[in-house]
Formats: C-alpha cells, sequence, structure tokens
C-alpha cells in the first residue's frame, strides 16, 4: 500500500526536480484540491485522457524499488469521443534505482528520452512470435540510428540521448546509481494503462492508498467528475 503523504511528497520532489532540470510544466499541474473540485467540463480531456499527476508503487508495498512518479501531458483515449490525438507524452521523475515492473506493450510504441539530470538505463528484451523471450540479438534505434544489441542488454542514456521501444519489447527503465536524479521524457502513441500494459509478474497499474494525510494534488485516476 502506498501511502499519501508518500504521493504527496514524491509530486513536491518531481516539481522541484523538473523546475531545476529546465523542464515546465502546465498550469494545471499546479491546481489544488479546491481548484479542481470547481472545474467544469472544460476540463474533460483532463479527466477522460488521463492527464496529469500519475504516483504509484504497482501493488509492490516497495514505493523505492518499484514505483513511478510521472506527468502525463498529452494523451488520447478509445473510451471517451472527442479525443481523436494519436500520441501521448509524459515526464517521469528517475531517482536512482527505482523502476516500474518488467513489461511489454501489446500496441504502444515509446521513446524513452532523457531530458536532463543523471544517466537513465533501459534494459530491453524482444519477444518471439510466440510470446516468449527470444535469446536472438536484436536492431534498436537510439537518436534515429540502428544499433545492434544482444537480447537483455542495458543501454545507459545520458542527457539528451533517446531509444525506441517498439511494442512487445520487454522493458525496464531507471536512473543509474551514483548519477542523481533524472527527468525522462516519454513520447508515444496513445497510452491505454487499462488494457496495454503487460507485466511479468503479478501488479497492479494503480495503487491502493492509505490516507494518512490530506490529498494535496488529484492523481490522474481520481478526478472528480464534472459540476
Amino acid at each position: 500500500m502506498l501511502s499519501r503523504s508518500e504521493i504527496n511528497r514524491s509530486i513536491g520532489i518531481a516539481k522541484r526536480v523538473f523546475k531545476e532540470f529546465g523542464v515546465h510544466l502546465p498550469p494545471f499541474a499546479s491546481w489544488s484540491v479546491e481548484e479542481w473540485d470547481q472545474k467544469g467540463s472544460e476540463c474533460d480531456e483532463i479527466r477522460h485522457c488521463m492527464l496529469g499527476w500519475d504516483v504509484t508503487d504497482f501493488g509492490s508495498g516497495r514505493f523505492a524499488e518499484i514505483g513511478r512518479t510521472l506527468f502525463t501531458l498529452r494523451n488520447g483515449t478509445a473510451r471517451k469521443p472527442g479525443y481523436g490525438k494519436s500520441y501521448a507524452e509524459k515526464y517521469i521523475l528517475d531517482p536512482e534505482g527505482q523502476r516500474a515492473p518488467a513489461h511489454f506493450h501489446r500496441g504502444k510504441m515509446e521513446d524513452i528520452i532523457n531530458r536532463g539530470g543523471g544517466v537513465i538505463c533501459v534494459q530491453l528484451t524482444p519477444l518471439a512470435p510466440d510470446g516468449q523471450r527470444t535469446d536472438q540479438p536484436f536492431s534498436a534505434q537510439m537518436d534515429g540510428q540502428q544499433v545492434e544489441l544482444a537480447s537483455g542488454e542495458v543501454i545507459e542514456l545520458r542527457p539528451g540521448q533517446s531509444v525506441c521501444i517498439p511494442p512487445r519489447t520487454i522493458h525496464q527503465f531507471w536512473g543509474k546509481h551514483g548519477t542523481g536524479y533524472t527527468v525522462s521524457g516519454e513520447v508515444s502513441t496513445v497510452c491505454d494503462d487499462w488494457d496495454d500494459n503487460c507485466f511479468l509478474e503479478p501488479a497492479s497499474r494503480f495503487p491502493e492508498i492509505e490516507e494518512d494525510e490530506p490529498r494535496r494534488a488529484y492523481l490522474c485516476n481520481e478526478y472528480p467528475r464534472t459540476r
């Protein structure tokens, strides 16, 4: 279980680190709960496409190791009509060693970009057509250049560098130990966190929360309904 105090603290750290590295957020990133409670249908795209703050431990109970603090700036959705964007963008706080569980996507293609700070480690393992991991080497695209990688190889991204992760590629990425906080960006096709994440071990995308202190911001799955 993830505590509300840890969520509040992590959002505060993300705001500070993003600002330090010149990564700017839209105004709604700073809206209070009270401000959100007054918003109407003009903000439905934020609600329906799940833009904004997203803090989770994936049900691990080990947020410092298995967790994420991120902000979704733009996205589409097939769940509600009227939001036909075919792309998504996120900023992700990368503390040293913290990562999401190993997973792949059925349909989403994404670029992971080091937007500033330390070094991002990215581990990639492609799936064979039968759905099993393959030990065969494979090609990947880094900054528009083709590179040859071994299955399960860990590559390092320094500020400005990026890698493209195709669908059905198992991946994890994290801040390299000894390099401090890093901000990674994700530019992708539409992100569907309900149906497109395939975790290798049991995991829940959104956390169960212990309400040990007042909520300072709504998470992207917590917005109040339109007034």
